[in-house]
């Protein structure tokens, strides 16, 4: 695998790649908010090229580098957002961090904390690029309020800081969402690959939403997602793994574990009935993936659950 195909699947492991420490870094609970100004301590800072597999909010106050997302390169400047899902080719080059705090949070934090229909309302979650925002210095302070108090609550021992934390990365997501996409277009729109991947995307979104509302109880194929958008399986499933760095069947794996995490927090649910919202025929089948995937059953997923 080249580096530039080079998937990670936490920040912990981006950084043991980079050689650097990361002892301020807790990423139990899907989650992690940090002040880079607390982990890099020389620079510059170069990252290796990589694709991660969580989303990032970048939040620059003071701070001066480079970022680079899939072939655009970015300047790194005070009053930036940057924004990145799992997929994206990146590379940074840290030249100077004064005041910058960075977010991360993967699939299953959103569909379990934050809300399980999540991409109903920020749609802008699935957009393949987002360019920067220099936000105005009123916005920013704005910004700035909400992750300082995420931060101070993801560091408590409250017993409902998860549930605080979901409810303030709500705010936060509407914020963004005022900020950069009322008049806003993503970039790569109109790139015929990169549209592809939004398509499969938002497909596989789609498919999962009628799944767990009983519109369908059968699982989609690779073929089927080549079928929705008139394509040969080859040529969807080249451009996916070329865009994104993961296969489709990676992609719906994800996704499966993603909700079947959500699913598990109703204990009015039984094994059974996910199993069934999830497409499987047999709970069984559904305790098998769950496990070769997570490395524990539904149920001991379950009994760990707060």
């Amino acid at each position: 695998m080249s580096t530039k195909n080079l998937v990670v699947k936490t920040l912990n492991e981006l950084y043991d790649l980079m050689g650097l420490s990361h002892s301020v870094i807790d990423q139990s609970s899907g989650f992690s908010i940090l002040y880079l100004q607390d982990l890099f301590k020389e620079y510059p800072v170069s990252s290796i090229p990589f694709r991660p597999n969580f989303f990032s909010f970048l939040f620059i106050k003071d701070a001066f580098g480079n970022y680079t997302i899939d072939d655009l390169n970015f300047p790194m400047v005070p009053g930036t957002v940057y924004f990145t899902n799992p997929g994206n080719f990146r590379r940074f080059e840290w030249h100077k961090v004064t005041d910058t705090c960075l977010l991360v949070f993967n699939e299953s934090y959103l569909k379990e904390q934050v809300h399980p229909d999540i991409y109903r309302e920020f749609s802008f979650l699935l957009t393949e690029t987002v360019e920067p925002r220099v936000l105005t210095p009123e916005q920013f302070v704005i910004i700035e309020e909400l992750y300082t108090f995420i931060y101070r609550e993801h560091h408590s021992h409250s017993p409902y800081k998860n549930k605080v934390i979901g409810s303030c990365v709500v705010t936060l997501l509407l914020k963004i969402k005022e900020y950069f996409f009322q008049d806003y277009n993503p970039i790569y729109e109109g790139n015929r690959s990169s549209q592809i991947v939004k398509t499969f995307k938002q497909n596989l979104e789609q498919h999962f939403r009628d799944l767990a509302s009983g519109k369908t109880d059968t699982q989609l194929r690779v073929q089927d997602y080549a079928d929705k958008q008139f394509l040969h399986v080859n040529y969807l499933s080249s451009v996916i793994t070329s865009k994104t760095g993961k296969s489709i069947t990676a992609w719906i794996a994800d996704k499966t574990i993603a909700e079947a995490k959500a699913l598990l927090q109703d204990k009015t649910l039984n094994i059974k009935e996910i199993a069934g919202r999830l497409g499987f025929l047999e709970a069984s089948h559904f305790s098998n993936y769950f496990k070769k995937h997570t490395s524990q059953s539904p149920a001991d997923y379950r009994k760990q659950l707060v």
